[in-house]
């Protein structure tokens, strides 16, 4: 008999490998970056089936602005044409829609597009979508510490460390999940991430499905979750 699913409460995706999904098949790197887009999609499903209750996505890091300005231009518009398109659907089957990140740096458009959106979603209470756009975990706590220098207070602990954070009041990622073969965090969410399981799979993001996702359950089902306690034998 199959062994039954473990379904985390939180579960984050660092997307890695549109363009070299794309190089691979002879495509234009914009071309692997909205085969991403639809990957994305499949994901939010497959983790709204599952009751999957947050997913966190790593859209675009503090240090993509790196990238040739016509493809951060592509990545912009394919975000803007996300929002208009799929995040007002996501909004009247109920999902609650966050994004992280500084959203000042962002094309005028683009704040615009997700402006509306969270407008539109507030009151929600279904499964969380949050999109990690310009962001970067450290810019994220030196945030949070500058936020707790300007209130005064003189003693802090990690709850109002955690209360500072773009994620304030959610749930830390139980699992967090990695494309591409790729074996590192790459300055997302580091505070969050403390007690979070770690899956790093060699398949790139676009070809994320159902299959991978059911891998990537199966995974996180045989981890033992202790929290630096010593495991119960009974």
């Amino acid at each position: 008999m199959q062994e039954e699913l473990k379904i985390p409460r939180h579960i984050a995706f660092i997307m890695d490998g549109n363009g070299r999904w794309a190089k691979k098949r002879l495509l234009p790197r914009k071309v692997g970056h909205r085969e991403g887009v639809a990957a994305l999609r499949r994901m939010i499903e497959e983790c709204d089936k599952a009751g999957v209750g947050m997913v966190t996505f790593y859209a675009f890091s503090t240090e993509n602005w790196t990238r040739p300005q016509e493809e951060i231009d592509a990545l912009f518009k394919m975000v803007s044409e996300f929002a208009d398109k799929y995040l007002s659907d996501y909004v009247k089957r109920g999902y609650r829609i966050m994004f992280m990140g500084d959203l000042t740096k962002l094309p005028a458009d683009t704040v615009a597009a997700l402006k509306k959106i969270l407008e539109a979603a507030k009151g929600n209470n279904g499964m969380i979508v949050n999109i990690a756009l310009n962001y970067g975990a450290r810019d994220e706590i030196l945030r949070a510490i500058n936020t707790i220098l300007a209130s005064g207070v003189r003693e802090v602990d990690a709850q109002t460390v955690s209360d500072c954070l773009y994620t304030a009041g959610l749930p830390d990622p139980d699992v967090i999940v990695r494309s591409s073969g790729e074996k590192r965090l790459s300055n997302f969410m580091l505070w969050q991430a403390a007690y979070s399981e770690l899956i790093f799979v060699d398949d790139y993001w676009p070809d994320f499905d159902e299959k991978v996702f059911l891998r990537i359950l199966q995974e996180y089902s045989k981890r033992d979750r202790r929290y630096g306690n010593v495991r119960r034998i009974d």
